[in-house]
């Protein structure tokens, strides 16, 4: 019997230090993980003492203190037992009551190793059995105490059941209630009342079996539920255990055939050939048999599990699929949530101006904007994600967390600025892991990246929305504009020709009567009256020049300018102008040369419009010459073409104002300042006649030294 339970006990003890020293690689940070280890080493410790003080053989005065150590290891684990379920279930008493619990436990613990809890201890005669044991006047203290922290471990463990609304604690508190709320009760009874009351120490030996019960529960929890992020580890040393076993199996079963087929012993050369054929196919099957337990073992304890390289593959994907933000995070969301097994997962993304757009998968949480500036500068105990379980119980943004489902939330940040949130809502099997943790926070980077690329993309979106709008209303307006200044444009052309209609008929008349008194027709007249006559007749025909321009102008515009082609001499016709232009050229000091080319052919033109572009360039060298120069006039033919230009030594134009100069109504600076009643008509009319001709007007000029004016045209026209 005794052989047994050593036994017994050295199996259950190599278990619970291997459950330990798992859990202390996993990292003794979190409060979850520390209460579990000292949970475990104090169950450890009592399965030792507890085998100890069952050993007669050490002696009277050694048990003595092994009992005694034993009661304070016993109200040691069963208060580990109660931090553990505690932490497990999440719920939190007032610190005052916590801080007496504590108070008395250390006074308790004091106690129990002096004589005041455990007196002496009776050993039958024969040395190998206890009589009894002889307790002292405190036990009673000891007892109410052991069973208090009892009771708050189970009530703890119960409310967690009731009152939490996270999945995987109420799973995980419900597991703990069957398993370590049995194994508390038989410790209990076994260790403290059977002992205490009874003074019965023969069930003390149960003390392996009770705590395989506890640590069974952990470990199912573990596995079934999530509780630790230790299920690979556990799962991948059971299945490697699975393959030993079976490895050892086989191997027995063909040495035994071997054997038996050789009929020798270990020595001979067949079973040494058999030894290696059988390590031969054993190295064949080895993987076959890992994979098979593996899937076994998978489905069973991990069937959440994922392949991370082929999640990131799928993310990348879905990443880069669409530019298009909302649809960006509902797809995003969509891939999380379905790879990490979450109830709800959304975003929560800042956009300019103050504004925010959250999408995800369907039925999703709304995060208000006032609660998301809340987890700004949060600190992240765990790969840079916001653990609601890990938080406090009074902590805000854990109730802000819990108020809105949400279990993780992954801060998305780009140059130390949060442009927004990935939340998680509870697992729906069992709880997150570490692994997922670091999955979240792998994926962090990508995911700020491509958020930011689409408010990018957003953003230009909508300025480029602005801005079509813009355009539309500035070309609205613009439409509007120009349909008043037509409507003005027109009223000014109508106005125009009914004033050079109405005036040129009057200025008709005035310039035929002075006509009429130079010729004497109503009288001699003196040298100075023919003079000052001469002057007036001058002007008159200036002013119907002046009419007849703005005329054209006005039909230009209405569609109402008319080529009438005629043979023509231009020889003879530019001889005419000029000849009457002869007595102003002579009043300002100024000389024509023209010398009219001999057999001129005839060229079909409108005799009146050509006449009056060659009046024009004639004209303006008069008014834009210097004194006492000469004026070049000549009349040519080049390549086919007809040629005519008018060269003078006058102002000339400035070379910045060239470009506009045939436009209708400009005159260069120069220009207003030499003649300031002129109208900047000329020039335009005389290039819509030579362009209206199919020709083209020849112009050169430098400031201060003179200008060419002219035109080319065809002559077969």
């Amino acid at each position: 019997m005794n052989m047994l339970v050593f036994i017994a006990s050295c199996f259950v003890e190599f278990i619970v230090l291997a459950f330990a020293l798992i859990i202390f690689r996993s990292g003794l940070k979190e409060k979850l993980n520390r209460s579990c280890f000292f949970f475990l080493i104090w169950i450890a410790i009592a399965i030792l003492f507890n085998y100890l003080s069952n050993t007669t053989s050490l002696g009277h005065d050694v048990l003595l203190i092994i009992n005694r150590l034993l009661f304070l290891v016993s109200l040691m684990e069963i208060y580990s037992i109660a931090g553990f379920v505690t932490a497990v279930a999440q719920q939190h008493f007032s610190r005052i009551l916590l801080n007496l619990s504590i108070l008395m436990t250390i006074l308790v613990s004091i106690l129990s190793v002096t004589p005041l809890v455990v007196n002496n201890i009776v050993i039958d005669s024969s040395g190998s059995a206890y009589v009894g044991i002889e307790f002292g006047p405190m036990i009673v203290i000891y007892f109410f105490t052991v069973f208090s922290v009892a009771i708050y471990a189970i009530v703890s463990l119960i409310l967690g059941v009731r009152r939490t609304h996270n999945k995987r604690v109420r799973s995980s508190s419900k597991t703990l209630l069957l398993t370590l709320g049995v194994a508390i009760i038989m410790i209990l009874t076994t260790n403290v009342i059977l002992p205490v009351v009874f003074n019965n120490l023969n069930f003390s030996t149960l003390g392996p079996l009770l705590a395989t019960l506890a640590v069974g529960g952990v470990g199912y929890s573990v596995a079934r539920h999530g509780l630790f992020d230790i299920r690979l580890a556990v799962v991948r040393s059971v299945t490697y255990s699975l393959v030993l076993v079976t490895l050892a199996g086989l191997y027995l079963v063909a040495a035994l055939a071997f054997s038996a087929l050789f009929n020798s012993n270990l020595t001979n050369p067949g079973q040494m050939v058999s030894g290696v054929v059988i390590s031969l196919l054993l190295a064949f099957v080895f993987q076959p048999i890992k994979r098979f337990f593996d899937k076994v073992t998978n489905r069973i304890f991990y069937k959440d599990n994922y392949n991370s390289d082929d999640f990131f593959a799928r993310l990348n994907k879905t990443l880069g699929f669409t530019t298009n933000l909302r649809g960006l995070l509902e797809r995003t969301a969509y891939e999380i949530g379905h790879t990490l097994k979450s109830e709800q997962t959304f975003f929560f993304v800042n956009t300019a101006n103050g504004h925010y757009v959250s999408a995800g998968t369907e039925n999703h949480k709304q995060l208000p904007k006032d609660d998301a500036d809340q987890l700004v500068g949060i600190n992240n105990k765990s790969h840079g994600v916001i653990v609601a379980s890990l938080r406090e119980a009074n902590d805000p943004i854990r109730r802000l967390m819990l108020s809105h489902r949400i279990e993780l939330i992954l801060p998305l940040i780009q140059a130390d600025e949060t442009i927004g949130y990935l939340c998680l809502g509870e697992h729906l099997t069992s709880g997150y892991t570490n692994r997922d943790m670091r999955v979240l926070s792998t994926i962090s980077d990508e995911l700020t990246i491509a958020i930011q690329n689409a408010l990018a993309v957003q953003e230009i979106r909508e300025l480029n929305a602005t801005l079509q709008q813009r355009i539309s209303n500035a070309t609205k307006e613009l439409r509007t504009s120009n349909t008043m200044l037509r409507r003005l444009d027109k009223a000014k052309d109508e106005f125009v020709s009914m004033a050079s209609h109405q005036l040129r008929t009057p200025l008709t008349s005035v310039k035929g009567y002075i006509s009429m008194v130079i010729e004497g027709d109503a009288g001699k007249i003196t040298d100075s009256q023919k003079g000052l006559l001469d002057e007036a007749f001058n002007s008159s025909e200036r002013m119907v020049h002046l009419i007849n321009d703005f005329l054209n102008v006005s039909r230009i515009q209405t569609g109402k300018f008319i080529i009438e082609k005629t043979p023509v001499d231009l020889s003879k016709v530019i001889e005419q102008e000029i000849d009457s232009l002869q007595p102003n050229a002579i009043a300002r000091n100024l000389k024509f040369t023209y010398h009219p080319p001999k057999d001129f052919p005839m060229i079909d033109v409108d005799e009146s419009k050509i006449r009056q572009v060659i009046m024009n360039f004639a004209d303006n060298a008069l008014y834009y010459s210097h004194e006492n120069t000469t004026i070049n006039i000549s009349l040519s033919i080049e390549n086919n073409e007809v040629l005519y230009t008018v060269k003078d030594n006058g102002i000339g134009v400035p070379s910045d104002e060239q470009a506009q100069l045939f436009s209708k109504f400009y005159r260069a600076s120069n220009a207003r300042k030499q003649r300031p009643d002129g109208t900047g008509v000329g020039l335009y009319l005389a290039k819509k006649v030579i362009d209206a001709h199919g020709g083209e007007v020849v112009f050169a000029s430098t400031e201060g030294k003179g200008s060419t004016f002219g035109f080319r045209l065809p002559i077969n026209n």
